[in-house]
């Protein structure tokens, strides 16, 4: 059975979707059952999300945690001031190349100089990763059962090179709740950031969702549960990171870590999910 430290908090949320004080007390709770990977980066709320991490950080002077935050394009004139000062460290704990950019393969002199103890890349493929080199060894990628950007291939790749893997997303933006099914709901994700529409809202990933409904209905399990297990039981997966906007929608993810019903797993796995093999 996993361990708690293998839910992260992906702190998207804050001070986007939720104040101050709404993300205080995820943190808070969080911090409390046992997770230690928290999840930011400089884009998300404009550095609201670093801000108010920061001043939790502040606050409550957490000891045998891990944050870390991602910054975008273009990588050959790296600055990371405006991070280190918003979450109010002097050290970087893993930053992450936020997305793919040719400038990567050039900015190998500029991270040297950096204040970091650890390099990932995010939303890349494996000849991507392979190209960046061994500096990088930590990937954090898309991967629930309705779309993926974990292979079979990227799996092997890892374990053969320590290289450690982060998911983000096990529900989909909340696609695999259903809760979209007649439209998007007003103030959920999709409607705050219409881009995700598209990387669900197509075939595919309906057929997946109707699958995780079935066995959901069949079994007497919510499909959130499900969907919230089935990736938190990933093999070769070291750290989900579960976001949301109260202090329940983790209890959620913990609940998910706890179910050992593998052959249902095993069916919601039959279902298949883009590269997830």
């Amino acid at each position: 059975m996993p361990s708690a430290s293998r839910i992260g908090l992906g702190c998207v949320t804050f001070g986007r979707e939720i104040d101050e004080a709404a993300s205080f007390a995820l943190l808070d709770h969080a911090f409390a059952r046992g997770v230690t990977h928290f999840d930011t980066a400089a884009a998300y709320g404009g550095g609201a999300s670093e801000t108010i991490l920061g001043k939790w950080l502040a606050s409550r002077k957490p000891e045998g945690i891990t944050v870390a935050t991602k910054i975008l394009p273009p990588y050959d004139r790296i600055d990371i001031t405006p991070s280190l000062r918003r979450l109010g460290v002097d050290q970087i704990d893993l930053l992450y190349l936020h997305q793919w950019h040719d400038t990567a393969l050039q900015a190998g002199a500029a991270l040297e100089k950096l204040p970091v103890k650890r390099f990932g890349a995010s939303n890349v493929t494996l000849d991507q990763l392979r190209a960046l080199g061994p500096r990088f060894r930590v990937i954090q990628n898309n991967h629930n059962l309705a779309v993926s950007d974990v292979t079979d291939a990227l799996r092997d790749y890892c374990a053969a090179n320590a290289t450690a893997i982060v998911t983000y997303s096990p529900l989909g933006a909340g696609f695999l709740t259903g809760k979209h099914q007649n439209g998007v709901l007003a103030g959920s994700r999709f409607e705050i950031v219409p881009g995700h529409q598209n990387v669900y809202f197509h075939d595919a990933a309906y057929q997946r969702l109707a699958r995780l409904e079935a066995v959901a209905q069949r079994a007497g399990h919510s499909q959130a549960h499900l969907a919230l297990a089935w990736a938190l039981h990933q093999p070769g997966i070291d750290t989900v990171l579960v976001g949301g906007r109260t202090p329940a929608h983790l209890d959620q993810a913990f609940a998910a870590l706890a179910f050992d019903d593998a052959t249902l797993l095993t069916e919601l796995e039959m279902s298949g999910s883009s590269g997830a093999g």
